[in-house]
């Protein structure tokens, strides 16, 4: 996430004070990614030693900031640019399952069932989430929230197939086991005559 043109794109809107780029932050995320607000404020003294927004005051002497030109091409280039994806990203998720496996399956599993769990709540949350949204018809929390709902969405996927590939695994360790030998069963006497 890129705080640093988020902050550009708020912004652009207007000129606004730490705190209210903090606050139009939050709003237009859902209050989804909280900032904190001496991040903003280390942002803002980058983007200002930049040239990408300047400083100055308002009527009360409180500092305000305000996009520069050099800010808006910085953020027409943000938006024009597609987002990389990180060849392996780190995720903490799989980090742990990598890490559980050296405690062996059942310990992946139960990773796998307490991570299906909040994972599902989460889905629901986001969902109730979109209904509501719908009904403002606020198009872009809207459309964040589908983001966040597919996200959840792949991961509970990712998940199930963690699961069947544990099964499979165990499947394949336990191996094919030959039919055990009973003397007294009739399989077992004919292999007997005709030895």
């Amino acid at each position: 996430m890129s705080v640093r043109n988020s902050l550009l794109a708020i912004l652009d809107l207007g000129p606004l004070h730490g705190y209210g780029l903090k606050s139009e932050f939050e709003a237009a995320t859902g209050n989804v990614w909280p900032l904190n607000v001496g991040q903003v404020y280390s942002t803002l003294s980058r983007l200002e030693r930049d040239g990408l927004v300047l400083a100055g005051e308002d009527d009360d002497g409180q500092k305000i900031y305000r996009i520069s030109a050099e800010g808006r091409r910085e953020l027409q280039h943000w938006y024009q640019t597609p987002v990389e994806r990180e060849v392996v990203p780190r995720q903490e998720l799989a980090i742990k399952l990598v890490f559980a496996m050296r405690c062996g399956s059942e310990c992946v599993r139960e990773v796998v069932q307490q991570q299906r769990k909040a994972t599902m709540a989460t889905l629901q949350q986001f969902t109730r989430l979109k209904v509501a949204a719908e009904a403002d018809g606020d198009l872009a929390w809207l459309m964040m929230l589908d983001a966040l709902v597919f996200q959840a969405d792949a991961e509970g996927r990712w998940l199930d197939l963690c699961e069947a590939r544990l099964a499979d695994a165990d499947l394949r360790s336990a191996g094919p086991r030959p039919p055990e030998r009973n003397e007294g069963s009739k399989a077992g006497r004919q292999l007997e005559h005709k030895h």
